[in-house]
């Protein structure tokens, strides 16, 4: 037997049990968000823009920075973007706070807001992170089924949230990864109804459906989440931003890093800001581009087309198994799209992200192709 090799690089760890077992059980009994992502001719699984920023606006962010002394901290509370969002949002700048993404600032509502045991309600299937971090919070998440074609059973969640005494409900609208849209009052009958603080998601609402941002002026129970990585094209940039009570918003604040935010980052989004009108005609280019593939989609036999008010599609395979589709698209087409096909009510379904025309032709033909071999 030839003796083992010994790499004196790598060292020799210790028993995991002790540490491991410090960790929290609702914790361990999680899965981390994670995401296989091989490289694709064509990218259609992380609903990004198929629009990069501008080149012009770029420079802009660029002459910014080069005037900015790097060896100092960013704005701890970034006044003039504050304000700039809160003109562009119709808030006060003191109900407003920046994150890196919307992500982050998920996590810090929930960790204000939950004590160990203190119940949040969310529909079904909908954004893995809220239970995951649900969890990490010491929360116990409660999930209420959507529909049968994923519309939302306000009814439902109401009467989930009023019999487990929810703290919090999270409502992710358009909904990811159904592209579903709350009906219009949906929140409002929330608000009314439960005594619970309500986390609105609001990703993908540039895209379509009711906003929640009225609401802001009616009750201190509602925090409504948006992020700039979808309509403005800014995902690689991580910015993101929470609108609350005042009240709210600075107990919020205390559960987010500071500096939280970097000045590349808040460079690029006082940019966004300046010319959102010109981003927001990418925006409407890319709410007609759905249309057009949810109608090529629905042509397609072998697959089940749900409405979308999001970027992004969602389709259920019923003539072969979703998995083989995701690989063949991938392997002989180069197109990757998400399989969401494990998740929770989402069986034999694929998330397509909505990306330019000749995306929409390649995938409608990828898919005719596959399924009809």
């Amino acid at each position: 037997m030839q003796p083992q090799s010994h790499n004196p690089s790598i060292p020799q760890l210790p028993d995991p049990a002790p540490g491991l077992n410090l960790v929290k059980a609702s914790v361990r009994s999680q899965s981390a968000y994670t995401l296989d992502a091989p490289r694709a001719d064509r990218k259609l699984n992380q609903n990004e823009s198929p629009y990069d920023f501008p080149d012009d606006l770029k420079r802009q962010v660029l002459e910014r920075m080069a005037l900015m002394p790097w060896q100092r901290y960013p704005d701890f509370a970034p006044q003039s973007l504050l304000a700039d969002l809160a003109r562009h949002a119709d808030w006060v700048p003191e109900g407003i706070l920046v994150g890196n993404g919307s992500n982050e600032l998920i996590q810090a509502s929930l960790a204000v807001a939950l004590d160990a045991g203190d119940r949040v309600v969310a529909p079904t299937p909908t954004f893995s992170l809220y239970r995951l971090l649900t969890a990490v919070s010491g929360g116990f998440y409660i999930p209420v089924p959507l529909g049968g074609g994923f519309e939302y059973d306000v009814d439902a969640i109401i009467t989930a949230a009023r019999c487990d005494h929810a703290k919090v409900v999270v409502l992710n609208s358009p909904n990811n990864p159904t592209g579903s849209a709350l009906p219009e009052g949906a929140v409002a009958r929330v608000l009314a109804a439960t005594d619970a603080l309500v986390i609105c998601d609001e990703a993908y609402q540039d895209f379509g459906g009711p906003s929640a941002l009225g609401l802001l002026k009616e009750s201190s129970r509602v925090v409504v989440l948006r992020t700039f990585s979808k309509a403005m094209g800014m995902a690689g940039l991580r910015f993101g931003y929470a609108l609350a009570h005042p009240t709210v918003a600075r107990e919020i604040a205390k559960a987010k890093l500071p500096y939280n935010v970097n000045s590349f980052t808040l460079a690029a989004a006082s940019v966004a800001l300046a010319n959102r009108g010109r981003l927001a005609e990418r925006t409407r280019q890319i709410v007609d581009e759905r249309e057009r593939l949810l109608g090529r989609l629905r042509t397609i036999h072998g697959i089940r087309v749900y409405p979308s008010a999001a970027n992004f599609v969602l389709i259920r395979c019923t003539a072969r198994p979703a998995r083989e589709i995701f690989q063949r698209l991938h392997a002989e087409y180069g197109i990757l799209v998400r399989d969401v096909s494990s998740g929770a009510g989402l069986a034999e379904c694929l998330r397509i992200s909505v990306g330019t025309a000749e995306d929409t032709e390649a995938v409608v033909a990828a898919l005719q192709a596959t399924l009809n071999q």
